[in-house]
C-alpha cells in the first residue's frame, strides 16, 4: 500500500466534509493569516480604555484577530494617583510587573506591597481568588503590564472557578456617570 502525503493544497483539496477534513481546512487559514500577521505591535498607537477593571491598553486580546501571537492576555494598566483597579475573582494565573509607581494588592483580603520593578505573580487556587491593586501615591499614576495565558477557548471566560468584576474602578463608574 502506497502512502500518501495528507498535505492539503492552498485551495483545500483535502476538505472532505470530514472532520479530520475541517481540521486541515482550519491549519491552512491559519498558516495564511500568520503570513501578513502584526508581529511588532507599537503602544504609542494603541488606545487606551477605561472599563470595569480600570484603565487598559491591549497589546494581546482574544478579539485581537490580526496579531501573530493569540495564546496570550497581555496589557498595559495605568491606575492613578490615589485610585485602584476594579476587584476582581478568577482562577489565578495572572503575573504583573510594575513599571512606575508604588501600591499594593490586596489578594484574598491579604494586603502585598510592591513598587517599581517587582513582579506580582497572583497564585491559581481551585477555589480562584479575589483581587484588586491600590495605588499607594496620592498624585503618581501606578504603570503595571499585565500577562496570562490565553485559555479563553480552552475552558471558557470563567476559567474554572468564575469570572466576576466585584468592584468596578472609579474611573470607569465616573464615565458611566457622565452624561
Amino acid at each position: 500500500m502506497a502512502m500518501t502525503n495528507a498535505r492539503t493544497t492552498e485551495d483545500g483539496a483535502q476538505a472532505d466534509g470530514t472532520l479530520f477534513g475541517e481540521l486541515l481546512r482550519i491549519r491552512d487559514e491559519q498558516r495564511k493569516e500568520r503570513e501578513s500577521a502584526i508581529w511588532l505591535i507599537k503602544g504609542k498607537d494603541l488606545p487606551w480604555e477605561v472599563n470595569q477593571h480600570g484603565k487598559m491598553k491591549w497589546y494581546l486580546h482574544p478579539q485581537l484577530k490580526d496579531i501573530a501571537l493569540k495564546t496570550m492576555l497581555f496589557y498595559k494598566q495605568e491606575i492613578a494617583g490615589g485610585s485602584r483597579s476594579g476587584r476582581q475573582q478568577c482562577q489565578g494565573s495572572i503575573i504583573f510587573y510594575i513599571l512606575r509607581g508604588q501600591g499594593y494588592t490586596l489578594l484574598d483580603g491579604v494586603k502585598h506591597p510592591w513598587t517599581a520593578g517587582d513582579f506580582v505573580n497572583l497564585p491559581i487556587r481551585e477555589e480562584g481568588i479575589v483581587y484588586q491593586h491600590f495605588n499607594a501615591d496620592a498624585k503618581e499614576p501606578v504603570e503595571m503590564i499585565g500577562c496570562e495565558p490565553n485559555l479563553i477557548e480552552v475552558l471558557g471566560v470563567d476559567k474554572g472557578c468564575g469570572f466576576e468584576e466585584l468592584e468596578v474602578a472609579p474611573e470607569y463608574r465616573e464615565q458611566k456617570e457622565r452624561p
